[in-house]
């Protein structure tokens, strides 16, 4: 546990119970706080949840696990073995691609497999896939030293000037074109276009720097956790109750009390107000305003991508689907422009499929598949009946085209998550899923930082928030937020 030891008697408010939101809880309670989480949905975990129909269970966020080492910190910093509590899997291959004129290619888990992979496709793409893979190093290992410790601002001595040792030309450009200037193959370069959309960017208007990405996935695996990614979830809230932290569900927060200089509490809409000591807010940071009564922005300029998604039931198991595949739409240049230009679901979409080989997700030989399209998470466009029954139809024709043309005729079960629905169960406005996008280098690496600039005793914890949006950078800024707290309340 990082910061200092306090004496018992502090107590801690969390509002919003997801990853960042729990896993803080459980930190400050191993550090004798007194601790409440109060999450205003029926069930905690935000954004990394779970929904259940027919015998078939679902993840609604996040699939797949990056970084396992900073889970099992988050356990071992606990006392706890994360082998007692979770059964994790790597993925081999990692995902499966498949392209518009009918190829398809598999990437594997280990780096020297992919590398020969490449090398049988497109050998003189082999030094562009190295170069672009030891600047994502760079960055990785400049972000571990730095950003993964702290928000940048917030040191004493700002870890900004190691900046400058990064290739000027290559991370500080853009992601598309530096890709491009490293990879010639179109099948190749469509791959590494896609890493961005786990942060909900686009890769043509994102900085370089993203291709930390790529690197981590190779370097630290892709995993898979048993029963779902929503046991993550569970087995903290087991620990949570096991230590004495008060789980309040379907308590909405509606005010975070101040007086200008401190945070002094929470205000629920059933009217009770929950004293604290520290005030942290695990949510959204677009709905941050709204709750300390400050002026909320006008427009959402600067959202990432929300998601169109299908939970759909299948009495059988489809033969030869991989755990993940990517179906590309036929032109992603125009995909992204829809996206973002034009602030629109674009006509024809990329699909991703998850398809776990997990039967306790399903009736006995069902299949529980997960598909999902980037959609606008700035709340431009309408979802009404007419408009989720054409981003069906829109889906399930890419993958048809891919010779999955039988999935939307087996479904026994299909429900939608449109952004409008993201917005309403995760208070986020427009649907974003992942906070703001990752376009600039500031959004990229100066996310808001983790403890307030203007009220004392306000904390945050969250993708929204530094280092910024996934699994483990969710877990690493409940670590670095928690040792805020601790510290700030030793100097009390």
């Amino acid at each position: 546990m990082e910061g200092p030891e306090v004496s018992p008697g502090m107590r801690a408010v969390i509002v919003g119970g997801g990853l960042g939101g729990l896993a803080v809880a459980l930190r400050l309670r191993a550090a004798g706080w007194e601790t409440v989480v109060c999450d205003n949905g029926p069930a905690f975990g935000g954004k990394m949840n779970r929904w259940e129909a027919a015998g078939y269970r679902f993840d609604t966020g996040p699939t797949l696990l990056t970084m396992p080492e900073v889970l099992r910190r988050l356990y071992d910093d606990l006392d706890e073995r994360l082998e007692e509590h979770l059964e994790l899997e790597e993925l081999d291959p990692h995902a499966e691609y498949v392209y518009p004129d009918g190829f398809r290619l598999l990437v594997p888990a280990r780096w020297e497999a992919w590398r020969e992979t490449v090398g049988r496709l497109a050998p003189g793409d082999v030094a562009g896939l190295d170069a672009l893979h030891r600047l994502g190093e760079r960055i990785f290992r400049l972000s571990e030293d730095t950003f993964f410790r702290n928000h940048p601002l917030a040191a004493r001595v700002p870890p900004l000037g190691a900046l400058r040792h990064l290739p000027l030309r290559h991370a500080w450009g853009s992601y598309a074109r530096t890709v491009e200037r490293f990879i010639k193959n179109e099948y190749l370069r469509r791959i590494f276009l896609r890493y961005p959309t786990y942060v909900g960017s686009s890769p043509y208007l994102c900085p370089a720097m993203l291709l930390v990405i790529p690197y981590l996935e190779h370097a630290f695996g892709a995993w898979y956790v048993k029963g779902g990614m929503y046991r993550i979830i569970e087995s903290l809230l087991t620990l949570a109750r096991a230590r004495g932290v008060e789980l309040l569900a379907g308590a909405e927060a509606v005010r975070i009390d101040h007086d200008g200089r401190r945070t002094g509490g929470v205000r629920l809409r059933d009217g009770r107000r929950i004293d604290a000591d520290a005030v942290i807010f695990n949510g959204d940071g677009a709905a941050l305003a709204g709750l300390l009564g400050f002026p909320e922005p006008a427009r959402l300029v600067s959202r990432s991508l929300s998601g169109f998604v299908l939970l759909v039931g299948l009495r059988e198991r489809p033969a030869g689907l991989s755990h993940h595949t990517v179906v590309f739409s036929a032109d992603y240049r125009a995909e992204f422009d829809a996206l973002f230009g034009e602030r629109r679901f674009p006509d024809d979409p990329t699909v991703y499929v998850n398809a776990p080989r997990d039967a306790t997700l399903a009736p006995p030989g069902g299949q529980a598949l997960f598909l999902m399209a980037n959609a606008p998470g700035d709340g431009a466009q309408r979802w009404d009946r007419s408009a989720v029954a054409e981003a069906r139809r829109r889906v399930f024709e890419r993958l048809r085209s891919a010779g999955l043309d039988d999935l939307e005729r087996r479904a026994e079960l299909c429900e939608v998550w449109h952004p409008a629905r993201f917005a309403e169960r995760y208070l986020a406005p427009g649907g974003a899923i992942y906070g703001d996008n990752s376009h600039g280098w500031r959004r990229a690496f100066l996310r808001p930082p983790n403890r307030s600039r203007r009220l004392a005793g306000l904390y945050c914890v969250g993708g929204s928030f530094h280092p910024g949006g996934g699994v483990p950078m969710v877990l690493l800024s409940a670590r670095i937020t928690a040792g805020l707290v601790l510290g700030d309340a030793g100097r009390r």
